[in-house]
């Protein structure tokens, strides 16, 4: 039930300063129950309007009194629907202390941020990924950045987030494009969420708040073009190294930290009598069993013995990959920008899908937890339609045929 709620504002005669001015008042009127609390502000009496609330007149200091009145009103009301919401009810007792923020610990965004990556660190190597703490830093930074471009603060309190703002200065003053923004709202999204699931901020920001990813065209390699890489010549042995191991991938599926991460006792042989891969991805921790063929396992001979501490390959960076496989794309004459990700989805479109693997089977190789991933993943091509045509055209051959007489 909502209660009976007033502001009122008006100075406190008798208590006159040296210039004359009397202190401005805030009284606070909660179901009949009164509190009142000093505005930190002195007003002359001549100004001071008692009937409509405000000071009189259009002077400079009319404006400055009356600019400070209409923001206490407003951050009054603020704090009174904030009750509302955690409590449920409102007393002028509690609407004080909120106000002045007695007893009210004003938990900071910043602060908060910085905490989370303080234990996130601690688990990097264990039960989190160096990338993700990549990215919990890259945007605590940017908070760190926008909150004295925008707020004119070093921090603020949670409450205090809008996120129409961030998200303007994420692309207006960082020049970050749709997706790289959406992905930065889901980190800020999860701090927020520590503050609501503990209790520490009695709304949600987020709701209401509408960002959607942008469709983006992946780039895969065709069967000419795996031809044309293997064909080519490279200059040195890391430059075939990294080849190989882009190679391995495409046969494989298998993302960079698990090509990585691979070792030797995850070669098993099957039920079937064939050499398996029996793994779990590192990004997700799901199951991915992958049958090897011929090419992988020629690559895997290749490089035998030459990792350390049972892994199978001897795998450079990350950053030195996509470095290397730039060079090669272009010496190759590619129109995709290749990066070891690129490996991922030619696996699942051109060795995969247009050989007619389902996409059932194609998500679970990939070790997926949803099929809408190996969507994005998978693209149909022209060439997979054409034989899925010729296809059913074999198998409507002789009923087309009766129709055909009949037209």
């Amino acid at each position: 039930m909502r209660s009976t709620f007033k502001v009122l504002f008006y100075v406190k005669k008798g208590s006159e300063k040296p210039n004359g001015n009397l202190p401005l008042m805030c009284r606070l009127t909660v179901d009949g129950e009164i509190k009142q609390f000093s505005c930190k502000m002195d007003v002359p009496l001549r100004l001071w309007d008692v009937k409509n609330n405000r000071a009189s007149g259009k002077s400079v200091e009319a404006q400055r009194i009356n600019l400070a009145v209409d923001k206490i009103r407003v951050e009054v009301n603020r704090r009174y629907q904030e009750l509302m919401q955690t409590d449920g009810y409102v007393t002028a007792a509690k609407l004080k202390d909120a106000y002045l923020g007695i007893g009210v610990k004003q938990e900071t965004l910043l602060k908060l941020f910085e905490q989370h990556n303080a234990e996130f660190a601690k688990k990097v190597g264990h039960s989190r990924a160096q990338g993700t703490f990549t990215r919990y830093r890259t945007v605590c930074n940017h908070i760190r950045e926008f909150l004295p471009h925008t707020y004119k603060r070093e921090d603020i309190p949670l409450k205090e987030l809008n996120l129409n703002d961030f998200e303007y200065f994420l692309r207006t003053e960082k020049k970050c494009r749709t997706n790289t923004v959406w992905g930065y709202m889901i980190v800020l999204k999860h701090i927020v969420s520590i503050a609501r699931n503990d209790g520490r901020l009695p709304f949600n920001p987020f709701a209401g708040y509408i960002n959607s990813p942008e469709s983006v065209d992946r780039g895969y390699l065709t069967q000419k073009e795996i031809q044309t890489l293997m064909d080519a010549p490279m200059k040195n042995a890391s430059h075939e190294l990294v080849r190989d191991l882009f190679v391995f991938s495409v046969f494989t599926g298998l993302a960079y930290s698990d090509v990585k991460n691979l070792t030797a006792d995850r070669l098993q042989t099957f039920f079937d009598g064939n050499l398996w891969i029996i793994t779990r991805r590192k990004k997700t921790n799901t199951e991915s069993n992958i049958r090897l063929l011929d090419v992988p396992k020629r690559i895997i001979e290749k490089y035998k013995g030459l990792a350390r501490d049972g892994h199978v390959f001897p795998v450079p960076s990350n950053g030195s990959c996509n470095k290397i496989l730039k060079e090669i794309g272009r010496q190759c004459g590619f129109k995709v920008r290749l990066t070891y990700h690129v490996a991922r989805h030619t696996n699942a479109t051109t060795v995969l899908l247009s050989h007619g693997v389902p996409i059932e089977t194609v998500s679970r190789l990939l070790g997926h937890t949803n099929i809408k991933t190996t969507q994005i993943y998978a693209k149909i091509t022209a060439q997979k339609i054409s034989q899925d045509m010729e296809t059913l055209s074999h198998k409507l051959e002789e009923m087309e045929k009766n129709i055909c007489r009949a037209i």
